[in-house]
């Protein structure tokens, strides 16, 4: 029973690891071809441009506003 547990992990953790190894030479054979796929570009894009969710906003005022207390304070 506990060698069929332990077996059935081992091949569970070689497919996993094969699988993780297919996707990468996928990923560099495409980004090697130099060919534009649309999944790598925005993936790309996806990791360049930040979110601009309302917190982030919110955030940005904040600190347009301690900045403005900064200069306020220096002028003083």
């Amino acid at each position: 029973m506990e060698t069929d547990r332990a077996v059935i992990g081992a091949l569970l953790f070689i497919v996993l690891i094969v699988g993780s190894n297919f996707v990468m030479y996928a990923i560099a054979r495409g980004a090697a071809k130099g060919g534009k796929s649309h999944w790598m570009s925005a993936l790309h894009d996806s990791f360049r441009k930040p979110t601009d969710n309302s917190s982030n906003q919110s955030m940005d005022e904040l600190r347009k506003r301690v900045e403005e207390l900064q200069k306020e304070k220096k002028e003083e």
